[in-house]
């Protein structure tokens, strides 16, 4: 929607990468980022879908892949939100 502030980052439809898996992955940097905070929620799959320029069922199946990776929880009737508490990608170690 708004290329003014640049945050908008290109997905690349000739990569070998699906669409959604490139989206889904944005949508985790800026989690990651703090863009989007915990318990606060996503964009709608419609507002994804506009502000990326792919089909609703892509941006739908990025949502899919994000709820997959521990990093969204959806609420029928409410929407999709960052979960409270991230996944440890990594375990620490404690001496």
């Amino acid at each position: 929607m708004s290329d003014a502030e640049g945050t908008t980052a290109p997905l690349d439809p000739m990569s070998a990468r699906p669409l959604y898996v490139q989206l889904a992955d944005i949508i985790a940097g800026k989690i990651e980022s703090g863009e989007l905070a915990p318990d606060r929620p996503i964009p709608s799959e419609n507002h994804l879908a506009d502000e990326y320029g792919v089909a609703r069922l892509t941006a739908r199946r990025a949502a899919q892949e994000l709820r997959e990776r521990g990093l969204i929880v959806t609420v029928r009737g409410k929407g999709s939100f960052v979960v409270a508490q991230l996944p440890a990608e990594r375990p620490e170690i404690t001496d």
